[in-house]
């Protein structure tokens, strides 16, 4: 198909994709020859198993739990791009199934305009939740409620005052990319003035 895709890979991707290639420099193992091991020799129980692999094998943390869980046959999304844009669909689809479909209609809207505001602008959703990057996510789209989608607005760098329409998210006390909100229940909610603070946080994104 062509044409620009519906998302964009996201950034973390590609740093998965490093430490996948760099793996068996760093530990002596590749990442098929852990699974093995982990399958063949390591505790039954997950928790267990990340222990071991911490204590016996030196690993950090994180690298323990990732190799666990693609063990275990959980996760595997962010190992490829062809396998995150594949999940990226499916986590949307589940954001706005069931109860939640009827806020499809302004999802499908604010990322229309999310991708109005520049040819940068990319679109790589989580499971939760779909952020907006330029260079740094600059706003998240979030069905919260079963009534209710906000927006969410990265205004850390912002001075001014804001209206009560943006609900301050406690975002910049928790040092979080996301300080403000904007709550939706109907797309007649994209008006005017959502438009002129989603472009302000867009361009505060220099």
């Amino acid at each position: 198909m062509s044409g620009k895709p519906s998302y964009d890979v996201h950034p973390g991707v590609a740093m998965v994709e490093k430490w996948i290639a760099e793996l068996k420099l760093k530990t002596g193992h590749s990442l098929a020859e852990w699974l093995a091991l982990v399958k063949r020799d390591g505790p039954q129980e997950s928790t267990a198993r990340r222990e071991w692999l911490e204590r016996k094998h030196q690993l950090g943390s994180n690298s323990a739990r990732w190799i666990v869980d693609q063990a275990e046959g959980r996760g595997g999304d962010d190992t490829s791009p062809a396998a995150y844009l594949k999940a990226a669909t499916k986590y949307v689809e589940t954001q706005y199934a069931g109860p939640k479909r009827k806020l499809r209609p302004i999802y499908d809207a604010l990322l229309a305009l999310g991708r109005s505001q520049g040819s940068d602008v990319r679109v790589c959703p989580c499971q939760t939740m779909v952020p907006l990057y330029r260079n740094h996510v600059f706003a998240q789209i979030k069905p919260t409620t079963n009534s209710r989608v906000d927006l969410g607005l990265a205004f850390a760098k912002y001075r001014g005052k804001f209206p009560s329409r943006l609900v301050d998210t406690g975002g910049l006390a928790k040092k979080d990319r996301i300080t403000h909100r904007i709550e939706l229940t109907a797309s007649a909610d994209i008006d005017a003035d959502l438009k002129k603070w989603l472009k302000a946080a867009c361009d505060l994104d220099q």
